[in-house]
């Protein structure tokens, strides 16, 4: 009995020298900064810098020499000139992004033409059909965007049937963009002053196909892309787009816009002029000069006697 007890003793020993020896062979050493970075990280995990996590991404950027292509949407700015100073390289700085949802198909513009009775998901009502109204582009408002959202910067609208996104709260990682099988979200610049201007439609049929299926649709009739002179307006299948790297927000298109697809936000409202007719009765009428009245010291003119003709004599 104690043969077998220091028998087993000794093949436990021997066993757990080997795998020490074994482990300090295969060690594999963590760099001591990725711990660090990871730590100024906001530690959202989700998704939005193109890996699973924030430790994921701390090791991409303790690998990479620079900063180019690594970006903490949540995080910022801010957050990417902490982990350059823990780095010792320059971070990449970005313009603030948002989220925009690119539909404005309200239940008055584009009515219901059927009712779905299936699975509360867009992504398999996508799948099965192309929605409850004409237009198989737009939103089909069963909330996959909202449900995606990890920070509550998104809500269903229960009159329009459409989800609204929170500015102050949207971090732009891009869970909504992902979540939507109908792709009419997108990472959009914030703009200074938070204000932007976007074609509210990804519609690609004819004009009036879409105009039928949506009164708001965007019919591709190139008025804004005439009246644009930065080149930030293309068309592309029936469909306008602004490219937000050139836009200079000077709003010439959304006044063309006949069926109002390009919407402006964060601008302050158009001051009204105030008719004419209005404007002409406030106006006060100019002093009216009295008219000159003769004077005891004006004389008139003496009245010139008639001349009577001469009649010639006779030779």
């Amino acid at each position: 009995m104690y043969i077998t007890i220091i028998v087993l003793t000794l093949i436990g020993v021997i066993g757990a020298g080997l795998l020490y020896v074994v482990s300090r062979k295969f060690e594999v050493k963590e760099d001591p900064r990725i711990a660090e970075v990871a730590e100024v990280l906001p530690q959202a995990n989700c998704g939005g810098c193109g890996f699973p996590g924030c430790a994921a991404f701390a090791g991409a950027c303790c690998k990479s020499e620079t900063l180019e292509g690594l970006f903490c949407p949540v995080g910022g700015t801010p957050v990417m000139e902490k982990v350059g100073g823990i780095l010792g390289v320059a971070a990449q700085k970005q313009d603030p992004l948002v989220a925009v949802v690119r539909c404005n198909g309200t239940c008055d513009a584009r009515p219901r033409t059927n009712i779905y009775d299936g699975a509360s998901s867009c992504t398999i009502a996508a799948a099965l059909y192309k929605g409850d109204t004409d237009c198989s582009w737009g939103c089909l408002g069963l909330a996959d965007c909202v449900h995606s959202c990890n920070f509550d910067a998104m809500y269903m609208d229960p009159e329009t049937r459409l989800p609204v996104i929170l500015e102050d709260k949207c971090v732009a990682c891009g869970a909504c963009v992902k979540a939507c099988p109908k792709y009419i979200i997108e990472l959009r610049k914030k703009g200074p002053k938070s204000r932007r201007i976007f074609v509210s439609c990804v519609n690609k049929d004819k004009g009036g196909v879409a105009k039928k299926a949506c009164g708001n649709a965007c019919i591709g009739c190139s008025l804004c892309f005439k009246e644009c002179k930065f080149e930030a307006i293309t068309i592309a299948d029936n469909l306008s787009y602004i490219d937000h790297t050139k836009c200079k927000l000077c709003r010439k298109c959304v006044v063309v816009c006949p069926t109002h697809a390009i919407h402006e936000i964060g601008f302050p409202p158009p001051k009204k002029e105030a008719p004419k007719e209005e404007a002409s009765a406030g106006a006060t009428p100019p002093p009216s000069t009295p008219e000159a009245t003769p004077t005891a010291e004006t004389t008139p003119p003496a009245p010139v006697a008639p001349t009577t003709p001469s009649t010639p004599t006779a030779p």
